[in-house]
């Protein structure tokens, strides 16, 4: 069974719980963690065994990728290549969106191999970002789930992940916060000049 780590808010969190997630991730593990949406799991995106386990706890098809979170909007040309002004980014993050560009050389190839594409997030989130940036690089981040299945807005809606799991951070329920099942609106701003909403999100 994994540490269960209580905290206050999913909006809000102490610099202890982000620095024991930094922790956990850099060593190499996988942890669960309440979002500005709903439940994720995330790994460092650049530790090719983590992003294995991600993918193979939530049974998860190798070619169906998963998205990336970064600290701030200034990290995220790193790792994608924008293609839209600087100001629109900042319109839509932090917030409940990811944003799909084609991926730099930079990002792990093992994470998402079979695509050029990579989806980033900056989520509204004051203990995800400050993991991020403790973490010194992106997260994978992905609905704490088995692939398929409903999303979830409690710890124990995927207690079936626990084994699996080095930490779950405990954010209670996300639904009190008003929260709902959606997850986060994808919009794909690959081709420069347009974007096409892929997902209508939370």
């Amino acid at each position: 069974m994994p540490k269960i780590i209580p905290v206050k808010s999913p909006l809000n969190y102490g610099s202890n719980a982000a620095e024991e997630a930094a922790s956990i991730l850099k060593a190499g593990g996988v942890i669960a963690v309440p979002t500005d949406t709903i439940y994720g799991v995330a790994a460092l995106a650049q530790h090719s065994e983590s992003v294995a386990r991600l993918f193979q706890l939530k049974r998860r098809d190798a070619g169906k990728p998963v998205a990336i979170c970064v600290h701030d909007v200034a990290e995220i040309s790193q790792w994608a290549e924008v293609s839209i002004p600087e100001n629109l980014l900042r319109q839509l993050f932090p917030g409940p969106v990811t944003a799909v560009f084609c991926r730099t050389s930079r990002l792990n190839p093992a994470l998402n191999p079979f695509t050029n594409l990579v989806g980033v997030r900056v989520p509204d989130s004051d203990f995800i970002r400050q993991t991020t940036k403790l973490c010194g690089g992106p997260l994978a981040l992905t609905s704490a789930n088995v692939s398929s299945e409903m999303s979830t807005l409690t710890i124990q809606e995927f207690q079936s992940l626990w084994p699996f799991l080095d930490a779950v951070f405990d954010g209670g329920d996300l639904s009190v916060s008003g929260f709902h099942r959606e997850g986060s609106t994808v919009i794909d701003f690959s081709l420069p000049g347009c974007f096409r909403i892929l997902r209508e999100g939370w």
